[in-house]
């Protein structure tokens, strides 16, 4: 079904739901900004149901959650009257949602399992074509991929932040490629001193890796990490770990629960971080595998590709 979507703008939010198994409590809303969410309004909830009455822009991508602490339900909301049925199990799963067309046009995506650039190409105008290409394959595509299929979407989304975001991606790789110089930067170490990136070169190889103590395929791929430290440290090579950790505390935790004993820095700042963006880090893990001079001569190395990589250059 091909649902047509005109640009958005402030609109009365006609929403209303149930939460299974919970008869009080407070259900919040909350606008999807670029891999975190904002608060817009909560509701409270009377004998497991709920009502938003907002004054909100539409069609957007929202949030619902019965904890600020939680991951939210992702839902695509509309103009009409829509209905929630949200489900309080891990990630509320089953969840579900009627009365949003652009709610129902991502799903069937999904369960179709469609070509993008063909999905794209049928629903040029929808929200949903532009947000599955932003978050969902930004990290598995080329720049002139992902260009491609922007060049495809309605003019109405172009100056969408999501739009934004991609060109910014696209600028941003052109300038950390293989065989470019990576750009400098400084963040605070574990121990609250300076330390820049160009400071650690000219000895040898450096990796500059990113991650998380919440990013569950960032700790399974930290033995990796560690493992070829520990074989290529005394031969020149060092890394350089940036952690998108919210807190200190977690991030410490998380060096020392895996044993990471090489450079760390974290502006603690999760995914507004000023490096990632720097970089274009749109998922984690990721790194850069850099030279004496800053030249990058391999990127997102993982399992056994670190040490292989390693040992043909050594």
């Amino acid at each position: 079904m091909a649902v047509a979507i005109t640009h958005a703008s402030a609109q009365k939010l006609r929403l209303s739901g149930e939460v299974k198994g919970v008869q009080q409590g407070i259900v919040y809303l909350q606008k999807y900004v670029d891999r975190y969410y904002e608060v817009v309004d909560s509701a409270d909830i009377k004998d497991g149901h709920f009502c938003f009455n907002s004054e909100v822009v539409l069609p957007e991508v929202y949030g619902l959650s019965l904890h600020l602490s939680d991951t939210p339900f992702l839902l695509f909301l509309d103009r009409g009257d829509i209905s929630v049925t949200l489900q309080p199990a891990p990630g509320y799963r089953g969840s579900q949602v009627t009365g949003s067309g652009v709610h129902d046009l991502y799903t069937g995506f999904h369960k179709e399992r469609q070509d993008l650039t063909t999905f794209i190409s049928d629903h040029p105008h929808s929200l949903v074509s532009l947000y599955i290409l932003y978050r969902e394959f930004v990290s598995r595509l080329s720049s002139e991929d992902i260009q491609k299929n922007l060049s495809l979407l309605d003019a109405s989304l172009q100056q969408h932040r999501f739009a934004d975001i991609l060109r910014q991606v696209i600028s941003t790789r052109d300038r950390t490629d293989i065989g470019q110089l990576a750009p400098d930067f400084t963040a605070l170490t574990p121990e609250g001193d300076s330390l820049s990136l160009h400071s650690l070169l000219g000895k040898g190889y450096l990796l500059l890796d990113f991650w998380a103590s919440w990013c569950g395929p960032c700790r399974k791929e930290n033995p990796n990490v560690v493992a070829a430290y520990r074989e290529y440290k005394d031969k020149g090579f060092d890394i350089l770990a940036v952690s998108l950790d919210k807190t200190r505390e977690a991030w410490l935790k998380g060096i020392e629960q895996d044993g990471l004993a090489y450079h760390h820095v974290s502006e603690l700042k999760f995914w507004n971080s000023d490096i990632a963006r720097l970089y274009g880090i749109r998922a984690i893990p990721a790194n850069l595998l850099l030279d004496k001079e800053s030249r990058v001569v391999a990127k997102n190395l993982r399992g056994t590709d670190l040490a292989d990589t390693l040992s043909r250059l050594f």
